[in-house]
């Protein structure tokens, strides 16, 4: 198993090595000099030419934001298909997705009334920064309305995540049908996902979250180990089963809520990746964890550098991407699950 487990990770830090190179190279710009010549350059003027620009401002935060968005995704996924023991959980199924769209769409469509109040600074972020909100408050809500007596009872919470995904749909649309010609592209655009806003300061949040959370999750794996046997045996085995569940809850809320607030949403990416390395390493949580961070991260760095470079000098949204290469996948994990039935 070992062995095998260092095969995997051989063949995924290769596929990611590419994937950077092939991110670098392709895209709209094609740059004059060559990349040492270029930051060295700058490094020497302090002052950007067209390359330094594209390369140090645009392209390079864009590369670590798809790679730390696609592993954060990915590693909650893992995470919530073990807590809930259903290959079919993800971030979107217990409303924090939901939730970040709607402050989302607020912000779009009646932002323009109080954007004349607001400093510059909370102008410029107030999209990032509702989004963020809406999806710690709707956590808040879920979690709470699924304890009773400090016991979190996942059928519950997984049920309340269906009724706040209903609500903000609604909300959502009724916004959508009042928004003007130009809110309705943005909102639109923003509901499908894209990483073409990624600059330095919104790349360092979003690494800090995921990089924190991912920490926090990796020492997860024997707990969520030992759930697969049951809470009533965890339990007898000295696992504090609600400590558990409270802490991957609010940490997958954590990372989901920072990557939806500032790239919008990005589909299938907690569902597939989980679902192919539960094919090769079964549920051993451990294992997938890390290696859901890596697959994670190179599956989101190649949709990305497609997106970009497919309809050059256009750009395809992301989340259109993740759905067609997740779509088939999530098929043929319901017709496997129909099979067990």
């Amino acid at each position: 198993m070992t062995k095998k487990i260092t095969v995997y990770k051989i063949v995924f830090i290769s596929m990611l090595i590419f994937a950077l190179f092939g991110a670098l190279y392709l895209g709209a710009y094609d740059f004059k000099d060559s990349y040492l010549n270029i930051i060295q350059h700058y490094l020497n003027t302090k002052q950007h030419t067209t390359d330094s620009y594209v390369l140090i401002e645009l392209r390079l935060p864009r590369i670590l934001m798809a790679l730390f968005t696609g592993a954060g995704l990915a590693i909650c996924g893992t995470s919530l298909q073990g807590l809930f023991k259903n290959p079919l959980a993800s971030p979107d199924l217990i409303g924090i997705t939901s939730g970040a769209v709607l402050f989302a769409a607020i912000t779009i469509v009646l932002g323009a009334h109080v954007m004349e109040w607001l400093p510059p600074f909370f102008k410029y972020a107030l999209l990032s920064i509702m989004s963020f909100v809406g999806a710690l408050l709707t956590m808040i809500f879920v979690y709470r309305m699924a304890t009773t007596n400090g016991k979190t009872h996942i059928l519950i919470l997984l049920l309340s995540g269906v009724a706040i995904t209903a609500l903000t749909g609604a909300v959502t649309g009724f916004l959508t049908f009042i928004s003007t010609e130009e809110e309705l592209r943005n909102l639109t655009f923003w509901s499908l996902g894209s990483l073409a806003g990624a600059n330095w300061w919104k790349t360092f949040i979003v690494m800090f979250f995921v990089t924190a959370g991912s920490l926090l999750l990796l020492k997860k794996g024997k707990s969520l180990n030992t759930l697969m046997l049951g809470e009533k045996e965890a339990a007898h085995l000295g696992f504090n089963i609600q400590k558990t569940k409270k802490h991957i809850i609010l940490i997958v809320a954590f990372v989901v809520g920072t990557t939806v607030a500032f790239n919008g949403t990005i589909g299938f990416i907690g569902l597939v990746i989980p679902y192919i390395l539960r094919f090769i390493f079964k549920s051993n949580y451990k294992v997938l964890l890390p290696l859901s961070m890596l697959l994670g991260a190179v599956v989101l760095l190649i949709a990305d550098t497609i997106s970009r470079t497919l309809v050059s000098p256009a750009e395809l949204p992301i989340g259109i991407l993740t759905a067609t290469m997740g779509a088939p996948v999530f098929i043929s994990i319901l017709i496997n699950y129909k099979r067990k039935l």
